[in-house]
């Protein structure tokens, strides 16, 4: 086949947690699933930034399983059907994703890791990146698979605007010999210090790694396996045992968990000799703090960013997000001021990246506001814990048209549903009926129930939880339309039938649990 003809699959790797845009960015919902630039998600953004490529094949999203039907959502809402939805049982770094969907791409072409009829070239690009200038990406892609499709393992170099010690470098050696403007790479630099950035600006030939990639398939699993044959090895472990799950391909846990954690430039760019850099001109950001972010957003005559219910008086130069209530700034600069229903960051701009220090301080300290928010998306719609005390908690949950709970048994806590808005389809033991608006019901503590909206409008319910424990390790599935198993939260344990006593109280767990 001619080169230039060979399928082409975009790789979406979304697997982020995006700790220093925290607290609206958590692992729950890590920034490539919100909407902070241009009115959708950077995900939907990454996705349909290749409607300008003459690629044949839908994308290949590498996921965390935590994040699968936010991913599958967002895609139907951009009325796109991916190739494959691939899960990570754990976070392994790039290198492992990428060699996941490497195997997945040839799959798909009827060939192997040793044997393809037309080998795939992979273009592998991380979901949260903000690229503006869609042509000049669109060149870059061109060339970088040309390039690709010569047999080389390509790295695009974004065209540095200044000095940036938040970065490492690409040093470009001689042309590649193509058409078009690829370059040998010479060698890959880590974070500089701004002496040495100013420096690389000045002699040019010095491109930001910006940590997208283009290569054939078989040729990036070959030199991994050269270079690091355990994460080759436990991933075609974790990709032939994997398992279809609806939407979604399981790859094996216990496989998976043996691939080292490395990135694709660790791995393989440093060590190839055949690696190239393609020259991308367009504006690019990897919205990596709230500077970033910042840096993205319109600004008004002083210089303030607002997204928002926002009061500003004698502001400046200063980034003010509130997302749930009004927010006022007044005689303050430089700052950075982000409000959301459970947590208030306020930070000095050049103290933004040091947010991932909370983050770690909330995780040492066995908090949970690093992980969720308030609000919770689930695949059947939305909750919001209200209000907490001694023994009881309120939430507000959203139903959508035509979906429903898993049914499900509480063994320390009872629930009252009130209906505000819509119809409740309700299993309670052996009976089902329905609930209408400003009618309610009650959930006995072990009885097994089931929420459903039968309806065409969404379904508005309180539910007020009452009992001795409420964390969310207290819910045994017994029937889930979505596959889930036992408790949403990956790291508490499950409740056994019969189980009474219950793990030891957690006040977050009680203040912040998921359900449904």
């Amino acid at each position: 086949a001619n080169r230039m003809s060979r399928p082409i699959f975009p790789v979406i790797l979304a697997g982020g947690a995006g700790h220093r845009l925290w607290p609206l960015s958590r692992e729950l919902l890590p920034k490539q699933f919100i909407a902070l630039v241009e009115g959708r998600t950077l995900l939907q953004a990454t996705v349909q930034r290749l409607e300008v490529l003459d690629c044949a094949q839908p994308p290949i999203v590498v996921c965390n399983d935590d994040h699968r039907f936010m991913v599958a959502e967002q895609l139907r809402a951009i009325e796109v059907i991916p190739a494959a939805i691939l899960l990570e049982p754990e976070p392994r770094n790039t290198a492992p994703a990428a060699a996941a969907a490497a195997l997945e791409a040839l799959a798909r072409c009827g060939g192997s890791e040793e044997s393809v009829p037309e080998e795939p070239i992979l273009l592998v690009l991380p979901a949260d990146h903000v690229i503006r200038g869609d042509e000049r990406f669109a060149h870059a892609v061109r060339e970088a698979v040309r390039e690709a499709a010569a047999g080389r393992l390509v790295t695009f170099g974004v065209v540095p605007s200044r000095p940036e010690t938040g970065f490492g470098y690409i040093r470009a050696g001689r042309p590649t010999g193509g058409a078009g403007e690829a370059r040998v790479v010479e060698r890959f630099v880590e974070k500089p210090d701004i002496h040495a950035a100013a420096a690389f600006i000045e002699a040019g030939g010095h491109y930001w790694n910006a940590g997208m990639f283009a290569f054939g398939a078989s040729r990036y699993l070959h030199e991994l396996g050269v270079h690091r044959p355990a994460v080759v090895q436990a991933v075609a472990s974790a990709h032939v045992n994997a398992v279809q799950d609806r939407d979604f391909l399981r790859l094996d846990a216990e496989s998976f968990a043996r691939a080292p954690a490395v990135s694709v430039d660790h791995a393989v760019m440093e060590h190839a000799s055949n690696a190239a850099v393609v020259p991308l001109g367009a504006a690019w950001s990897d919205v990596g703090s709230w500077t970033a972010l910042f840096d993205l957003a319109e600004r008004d005559r002083s210089g303030n960013a607002v997204t928002g219910d926002v009061i500003l008086e004698g502001t400046e130069d200063t980034y003010v997000r509130g997302d749930d209530r009004l927010v006022a700034a007044v005689g303050v600069s430089d700052l950075v001021i982000v409000d959301t229903a459970d947590a208030v960051l306020v930070a000095h701009r050049s103290a933004a990246q040091a947010v991932r220090e909370v983050v770690a301080r909330l995780r040492s300290t066995g908090r949970d506001e690093h992980r969720r928010h308030r609000r919770v998306d689930r695949p059947w719609g939305s909750f919001d814990s209200v209000y907490g005390g001694g023994g009881f908690r309120i939430k507000h949950l959203t139903v959508n048209p035509a979906q429903r709970l898993s049914l499900q048994v509480h063994r320390h806590r009872a629930e009252h549903w009130i209906v505000a808005c819509g119809t409740a389809r309700v299993t309670r033991g052996e009976e089902t009926f329905t609930v209408s608006a400003n009618q309610s019901t009650y959930i006995p503590k072990g009885v097994r129930h089931r929420l459903e909206n039968p309806g065409n409008v969404p379904l508005e319910l309180v539910e007020v939880q009452i009992g001795s424990y409420l964390g969310e390790d207290d819910i045994v599935r017994l029937e889930d339309t979505y596959g889930r198993a036992g408790p949403d939260a990956p790291d508490s344990p499950r409740l056994q039938s019969g189980d009474e006593s219950g793990p030891p109280r957690s006040g977050n767990a009680a203040r912040n649990g998921p359900s449904g």
